[in-house]
């Protein structure tokens, strides 16, 4: 049976240029409504790979995004959100994109077609077999992230991919595969409206649930969180009052002097 993209399959609405604002975007709406439901069915799959991340992470396991355009771009996303939500070093969530930084704000040619690049960027960080590379591809046959897949399962990864579209390649080159089938796009072919956001809603899944086993969220606080601005030192000064009954300027100078509010509580706790 022949690989059929779905995702670059042609839209169910036609004649987007004589449509009104409003028309374009009810009808934009009612599509990315299709998406949280097509992500709830990739539940199972999810569940595996995050319960493989977090068995290989509390041996000293790493995550690594790998991917190639909107795809890259979301894997680096999600993985520079980690450090500052839950005050984990930079080094434990890697979001790798094909043609480098460079390729955040432009596309870099033909980067995403190179079979053997994405194994030797996972290289320059001295890969081994207790981390995590998760391939991201909504078409789910970029090159770029297939070579680097097949590379890390053959050197004993754990290995995930996010895909738009049913039995791609991706999908046999991971050890866990996530199909996330949501659909022709708005705009033929464009991946980074549905396919977009779904990738985007599964690689917080995955690391929000990953930071929550690694002992990160108490209750359902970002108590490691970086103080990086007065905002979020008021959110951490509250959370001290709040969990030891402190006045707030007692609990700002605690939160400040340790550095986090779980440094802050522990400390004043004696633990």
């Amino acid at each position: 049976m022949a690989f059929v993209k779905i995702s670059e399959q042609a839209s169910l609405y036609n004649d987007l240029e004589k449509k009104s604002v409003l028309e374009l975007l009810t009808d934009i709406n009612r599509e990315d409504h299709k998406v949280a439901d097509a992500v709830e069915k990739a539940i199972p799959q999810i569940e595996k790979l995050v319960s493989g991340i977090v068995e290989r992470m509390k041996r000293g396991g790493r995550i690594f995004y790998m991917g190639a355009g909107t795809s890259g771009r979301l894997g680096v996303l999600d993985a520079s959100e980690i450090p500052p939500t839950f005050g984990m070093d930079p080094s434990w969530v890697i979001g790798i994109i094909a043609g480098g930084d460079t390729a955040l704000r432009n596309p870099v040619e033909n980067a995403e077609d190179d079979t053997v690049q994405g194994w030797k960027d996972l290289q320059a960080y001295n890969i081994n077999d207790k981390d995590t590379v998760i391939g991201i591809a909504a078409s789910g046959t970029t090159p770029y992230v297939i070579g680097a897949l097949k590379e890390a399962r053959a050197h004993g990864c754990l290995t995930g991919s996010i895909t738009s579209n049913p039995d791609a390649p991706i999908s046999e080159a991971a050890e866990v595969p996530i199909e996330m089938i949501v659909g022709p796009e708005y705009v033929t072919g464009s991946s980074r409206m549905k396919s977009g956001t779904g990738q985007k809603m599964i690689c917080n899944m995955i690391t929000t649930s990953v930071m929550i086993k690694m002992g990160r969220v108490k209750g359902n606080k970002m108590v490691n969180m970086q103080l990086s601005n007065a905002k979020l030192v008021d959110r951490g000064t509250r959370m001290v009052v709040e969990e030891l009954g402190l006045p707030y300027d007692e609990a700002k100078r605690l939160l400040l002097l340790h550095g986090s509010v779980k440094n802050a509580v522990d400390a004043y706790r004696g633990v």
